[in-house]
């Protein structure tokens, strides 16, 4: 199978749904969504981002981003900013989104917050505000392998209690945003030598989780911040995915353009944010792996799955009712 460009995003439901806003009839508005977080999903729909509540049918259409973020390659989340919210029921309270992406022209990663209180975003940052450190570190960079671009990873970032947490194409740096501190910084990654990540919240929620696939073998770490801001991964849990996911045909390979991964190897492709669950592709489908148990099911069938977004919200008017789907984002990776 043969891939040109981004596969629509698409849905894997698990119950009634309304229906997702797409592209206007003609067709050319390209929509990807990148986030799912306390109710609502937000989508990038150029010229502009879209934040909406599926369950109210709420939307929030977004002033464009900064012009200093000429963004080359991109990614945001959005958040609830009702102060002392549970996250339980947060529908039409204030929110923020935060947009971090690799600039066009100057090859260094910025960041901007959008507040739906201020109805603005706020003025860009770079690493450590005046880039030295960011500088120091592609220096560095460059001496010992000749090269090295930002480049952003488009996947769903993952959100710890003030921060904000993404990835960077090389050797798995992460970028954190502390939204306290208006201020963006690097972290070592507890690996660098797998492709496919992903990052979570841990259950605690007061923890950075890492996941990824090595040798069949599913690794997580965790990164828990104590009072001195001192820090360090510990390796939380390893299943060995030959005993939870069916194998699939070796000879049942598939071509896709832009797409790393030609040999159905397994992968992390997501995470549901606070329930312990990761997503696995492999050749015969899509999986969820509970972390506590180890536990797979099969969600979906196989495909090309770079970031999958988790949706759970729950909405209480008169009695308890919950609605939770998936909302899967099938995107080919970025030629970087």
């Amino acid at each position: 199978m043969v891939i040109q460009g981004d596969p629509p995003a698409r849905f894997s439901s698990t119950t009634s749904m309304p229906e997702f806003p797409h592209p206007g009839s003609d067709g050319r508005r390209r929509t990807r969504p990148l986030d799912c977080r306390h109710g609502r999903v937000l989508i990038h729909m150029l010229p502009g981002f879209l934040v909406w509540d599926p369950i109210t049918g709420e939307r929030h259409c977004l002033p464009p981003e900064p012009k200093e973020i000429e963004w080359l390659i991109y990614s945001a989340a959005v958040l609830c900013a009702a102060e002392g919210c549970d996250h339980l029921d947060c529908h039409g309270g204030p929110f923020r989104v935060v947009l971090a992406g690799t600039h066009d022209h100057t090859e260094i990663i910025v960041a901007s917050v959008y507040s739906s209180e201020t109805g603005a975003w706020s003025v860009p940052v770079c690493l450590d505000n005046t880039c030295e450190t960011y500088a120091q570190h592609v220096l560095q960079a460059v001496r010992e392998r000749y090269y090295y671009i930002p480049y952003l990873q488009p996947r769903r970032a993952a959100v710890v209690g003030d921060a904000v947490y993404f990835t960077v194409r090389r050797d798995n740096a992460i970028v954190k945003y502390d939204l306290g501190k208006d201020r963006l910084s690097m972290i070592d990654p507890p690996t660098p030598d797998v492709y496919y990540i992903t990052l979570m919240a841990m259950e605690d929620n007061t923890s950075l989780g890492f996941a990824c696939i090595q040798d069949s073998t599913l690794y997580t770490w965790s990164r828990k911040v104590d009072t001195q801001e001192a820090a360090e991964w510990v390796q939380y849990m390893v299943i060995q995915l030959e005993k939870t996911i069916p194998v699939a045909n070796p000879n049942n390979e598939s071509i896709v353009v832009g797409f790393a991964n030609p040999n159905n190897e397994s992968i992390v492709v997501g995470f549901a944010e606070g329930v312990g669950v990761i997503f696995v592709s492999s050749g015969v489908g899509l999986f969820t792996i509970k972390l506590k148990s180890g536990q797979a099911k099969k969600v979906d069938e196989p495909g090309e799955y770079f970031s999958v977004l988790p949706y759970m919200s729950f909405y209480l008017p008169a009695m308890s009712l919950a609605f939770p789907w998936i909302v899967i984002g099938c995107l080919t990776s970025y030629a970087c």
